[in-house]
């Protein structure tokens, strides 16, 4: 963290009064990531990269999970965001591909097509409905990353070239700034963000992790503009602020967390993903509920929906 930690900032851990920590669903993944609640729809929507698929549960009174479907697809699968008319659109493999509500796979923008060393990461819709995602390379090679954004004509720009991990992307309420983690260089940078041209101007590191081992990855926003980072390696969810002050910690019984977002009716609900280790495997892997989606109960925040994809999907 950038700075020494405040003497206000709350930390809480499992069975200590506050937040509760549970696990959520019943089979664990590889490496879950990228959970998104589309409030429409009344689904949480999260991915298993590795295990090449994207999970859609309905939620109950209580947030339980009521019904899930899994969609199987043929390459590593980084990020799923809804479509506005059906269907999803995904950051998998060399680029994105849209999901029609029969589960039929089409290719669109594949802006590293070829390449096998390579493949997409995290992302997430602005206002506008266009998409976000970036890349990163299989051996986490420094620079390899690239931010990408797929554009409302279907066509993908590049965003921002020379990052390692191109991670968790979030932004502030009034949509004037633009968070981005780059777990590679371990840290959470903030840009002044243009929301009609999708410029990013102003760009500062607000949060950078020393400890060896550990590093920010997936991230949301909350309707107040706290930030919260799902820590990897270190088995912690974080609440920054805008300039990356440390307000709250929260302990997770897993290492591995890997993204989270607010969901359920209030949108009170904190889900979070995890991974079963550090290489995504089961081997000497001693946390039985790694891999499983998390939730945290008890929270006096409240979280934004995600937004779908309003671009085109047409594949002709």
């Amino acid at each position: 963290m950038t700075g020494p930690e405040p003497a206000s900032c709350c930390a809480y851990s499992p069975g200590v009064s506050g937040p509760r920590v549970s696990p959520w669903s019943e089979v664990p993944g590889q490496l879950s990531e990228g959970p998104r609640w589309h409030e429409e729809r009344s689904e949480l929507l999260w991915v298993d990269i590795i295990g090449s698929k994207f999970h859609r549960a309905s939620l109950g009174p209580e947030d339980e999970l009521i019904e899930l479907a899994t969609v199987v697809i043929d390459r590593h699968v980084g990020a799923v965001a809804p479509v506005h008319g059906g269907g999803y659109v995904l950051a998998a493999g060399t680029g994105f591909l849209f999901v029609d509500e029969t589960g039929h796979v089409h290719d669109l923008a594949q802006p590293v097509s070829g390449r096998t060393d390579i493949r997409m990461n995290d992302g997430a819709c602005d206002l506008l409905g266009r998409f976000w995602a970036g890349s990163m390379a299989y051996d986490e090679s420094p620079g390899m990353g690239t931010l990408y954004r797929l554009e409302l004509d279907g066509t993908c720009a590049v965003v921002m070239d020379g990052l390692t991990i191109s991670n968790g992307i979030g932004w502030s309420p009034d949509w004037s700034i633009m968070f981005l983690a780059d777990s590679g260089s371990k840290s959470i940078e903030a840009f002044d963000f243009d929301l009609e041209s999708g410029e990013l101007t102003n760009p500062r590191t607000i949060v950078h992790l020393e400890e060896p081992g550990i590093a920010p990855d997936g991230l949301t926003v909350d309707d107040e503009g706290g930030i919260w980072v799902a820590i990897w390696g270190a088995g912690v969810i974080n609440r920054y602020d805008a300039d990356g002050t440390l307000l709250l910690t929260i302990q997770l019984p897993v290492d591995y967390p890997t993204s989270c977002a607010f969901a359920g009716r209030d949108l009170k609900t904190l889900f979070v993903t995890t991974a079963r280790s550090q290489s995504g495997d089961a081997s000497g892997d001693c946390q039985p509920d790694a891999g499983r989606v998390f939730r945290i109960d008890g929270l006096p925040f409240r979280g934004v929906p995600c937004l779908p994809y309003r671009g085109n999907v047409n594949t002709r």
